[in-house]
């Protein structure tokens, strides 16, 4: 089991409450949106769908069988990726004859998936400079 410590750095030296700052914020975020947003982040947390949604937002549309070949995943188990994409509002379907195609469900996902992809990137710019400094 990890022991982990507290940084002096990472914690308030004394006790004290800013009581404008916490009245302002009090119910501005409710219990069932922050367990909404949670699940939506617990499903893009997993490698193979993140990966699928960068796909879906660069590729704009693609069907079942066109995102197994691009993950490398079987049919079954990318169609059960998508599936849960699905019923957590990231991803929306449409059947064409016998295909099955996704896209991600809006610009607001849209938006999430490129900044995430955008903030890493620009870390790991600042990180490559930060050790060519050293």
């Amino acid at each position: 089991m990890q022991s982990h410590t507290l940084d002096k750095e990472d914690v308030c030296e004394i006790v004290c409450y800013d009581a404008v700052k916490i009245n302002a914020l009090k119910g501005r975020v409710e219990d069932n949106e922050v367990q909404g947003m949670a699940q939506m982040f617990k499903a893009l947390s997993d490698p193979t769908r993140m990966k699928m949604a960068c796909l879906l937002d660069e590729g704009e549309e693609l069907c079942v069988c066109d995102m197994a070949i691009l993950t490398g995943q079987s049919i079954a188990t990318t169609s059960h990726h998508l599936r849960v994409m699905k019923n957590l509002g990231i991803a929306k379907s449409r059947k064409d004859g016998k295909n099955v195609f996704y896209t991600l469900s809006d610009h607001h996902i849209r938006l999430l998936v490129r900044m995430t992809l955008e903030h890493l990137r620009e870390e790991h710019c600042h990180d490559d400079a930060e050790h060519r400094k050293s």
